[in-house]
């Protein structure tokens, strides 16, 4: 089982969380047990798991990426100039695999799953497959 999801980023840099949406398909099909894969459909905007209860920590997040991969380098290449944007995804990953039980998904207390937006705003996608056993 596979579905595509769609959202709208608002900014350059943020991260949106699609917990919530997620969950809501995953009880609409009566997923029980098993791994779900959510993945970007992009090469600048990643996937990852991160706290839910704190908005500084996407805050400090983002910033720190910020500092390590600047926006404008002198040096780099790309015609695009979105070379830190590739640099963000391909360290947060594009991708995060989760397991499902008793219908929820796994996650501690303070976790989320969040699409990362690091080349926007634009119109994006994100997929989930449940591999179920």
């Amino acid at each position: 089982m596979i579905k595509t999801f769609q959202l709208r980023t608002r900014a350059h840099s943020e991260m949106i969380e699609i917990t919530d949406q997620i969950q809501q398909w995953l009880s609409e099909e009566q997923i029980t047990t098993g791994l779900v894969v959510v993945s970007s459909m992009h090469t600048t905007a990643g996937i990852t798991v991160n706290e839910n209860a704190d908005p500084d920590v996407k805050t400090d997040f983002l910033r720190r990426l910020d500092e390590v991969y600047p926006w404008d380098h002198d040096k780099d290449l790309h015609m695009e100039g979105n070379t830190a944007a590739h640099l963000k995804t391909s360290t947060v990953g594009h991708a995060q695999t989760l397991i499902v039980s008793q219908g929820r998904l796994m996650l501690g207390t303070w976790q989320g799953i969040y699409f990362c937006e690091f080349d926007g705003p634009r119109s994006r996608k994100y997929t989930v497959k449940v591999i179920q056993h």
